[in-house]
């Protein structure tokens, strides 16, 4: 079968392409995986997506399923092969309702650019991943997208209220609805959240509200240890506070900051704190005060504090940088989303410490502090060009995810498992678990089409 012919005479020759940069672009996202499809299909429609599984259901041929390709887990890679199916075109914000406290949106809609267009209306998107100038809403929906706002606000799938959902055999499923309370028989919506392009392409989604807090305020505390700061954390919960977001850096990825952004950050800090609160202007210039007022009780270095979208801005501009900041040691950065129960952030920390010593790789942990989602990421030299090196960095990454289930944690918090976490995929999930997504999977994809190659068979 000529396969590029086949889907041009069924969509058109707009939607389909197999030149050697576009089938380049469809081949990988951000983690190291990479296997060219045999076509691409650049959907505009859901008549586009419908077609596409009609005709890939019926002949056999795997999809998998894509939004902007900003993942970290090799989670878009076509690892058959097949057809690259891309909703990056469809873009539509079909509706902002302030009355209904609703969006409708196509999945290639950024992120952030819907945090915007509601923002102009009063309203409030909370999920924040660091990507959100980049990622798209149909990427979050898959992985159950999170961030630093998820700790008071709740991930990506607390904001799915109704889906429209193309199945592998090319039916449309609309479960949901645009009702913030809805109890009409099994959350098919909330299925669909995280299940990583196995289960259905998604094609519409209808999201909730809220109305955007007036004030915002954002403290940033230093630390002489990460022992330190995570002890802060265990304080400031123990004080009544539940801030919006609560984030955490330990020694080398402050000291990889203060060198990418050429200027002292926390002077004389080996840990550094982020602490954002929101609400009424009032209550959050209390709050801030107060909270300024714990940090300094409990020996931290210095507190700096800001008010407004500007100022707070500022000291979230040093934590946008971290991972940027990291890429630029010139060392390979394997960033694993690992979740602990949040008092074992410092033994998380100290384990990360032992494999440095034991690998001879520098590990630097950040991130989400208030809900015990912390970046490991082990910092590797010669990882593409050394097996030995690689050898060692897969060893130490075994020994981290072992390390993290013993402790009650999970392997991904936000990313997915994808190609990355595949091989531990067994030891995460027992074998009942695996069962029941197996059959999932066979229920909704019994031709097995849909991104295969994946965790689930």
């Amino acid at each position: 079968m000529n396969l590029a012919r086949k889907l041009t005479q069924l969509l058109g020759g707009d939607a389909v392409r197999t030149d050697d940069a576009t089938l380049a672009t469809h081949a990988t996202d951000k983690w190291f995986a990479s296997r060219t499809p045999d076509a691409v299909v650049l959907a505009r429609t859901r008549g586009d997506v419908e077609k596409t599984l009609r005709f890939a259901n019926r002949h056999g041929i795997p999809v998998t399923p894509r939004g902007a390709g900003v993942g970290y887990v090799g989670g878009c890679v076509p690892s058959h092969g097949g057809i690259a199916l891309s909703v990056a075109r469809m873009t539509r914000i079909k509706e902002i309702n302030f009355a209904d406290g609703v969006a409708v949106v196509e999945p290639g809609v950024i992120t952030g650019e819907l945090q915007a267009a509601v923002r102009k209306l009063g309203l409030f998107y909370p999920p924040d991943p660091a990507s959100l100038k980049e990622c798209s809403i149909g990427g979050n929906i898959a992985t159950n997208a999170g961030g630093p706002r998820c700790l008071k606000y709740g991930v990506t799938r607390s904001y799915v209220l109704g889906l429209e959902v193309v199945l592998a055999d090319g039916r449309v499923l609309r479960c949901g609805g645009r009702t913030h309370k809805n109890k009409q028989g099994f959350d098919l919506a909330g299925l669909f959240v995280g299940s990583e392009g196995l289960l259905g392409v998604v094609t519409e989604a209808t999201l909730r509200l809220l109305p955007h807090p007036p004030a915002r305020a954002t403290l940033a505390a230093s630390f002489r240890s990460f022992r330190e700061a995570a002890d802060a954390v265990q304080r400031i919960f123990a004080a009544g506070f539940l801030p919006c977001a609560l984030e955490i850096a330990d020694p080398f990825t402050l000291k990889s900051a203060r060198e990418f952004l050429g200027r002292e950050i926390a002077p004389g800090a080996k840990s550094l704190v982020l602490v954002e609160l929101d609400g009424q202007a009032d209550s959050v210039k209390g709050e801030c005060a107060a909270l300024a007022k714990l940090l300094r009780k409990i020996d931290a270095i210095r507190v700096l504090t800001a008010f407004g979208d500007e100022e707070c801005e500022k000291l979230w501009g040093l934590r946008r940088a971290y991972s940027q900041s990291l890429k630029a040691t010139g060392l390979t950065k394997l960033n694993e989303d690992v979740v602990v129960p949040r008092g074992k952030l410092v033994e998380l920390a100290e384990f990360g410490e032992r494999l440095a010593k034991k690998y001879g790789h520098p590990v630097a942990c950040f991130g989400h502090a208030g809900d015990g989602n912390i970046h490991v990421n082990i910092m590797a030299k010669n990882y593409h060009t050394d097996r030995r090196v690689k050898a060692g960095v897969d060893r130490a990454l075994d020994e981290l995810f072992t390390w993290v289930l013993k402790a009650g944690g999970v392997i991904t918090g936000e990313h997915g498992i994808g190609l990355a976490k595949k091989p531990w995929w067994t030891q995460a999930v027992d074998k009942v678990g695996r069962d029941v997504h197996t059959a999932l999977k066979a229920a909704l994809d019994p031709k097995g089409i849909l991104n295969p190659g994946k965790f689930v068979a």
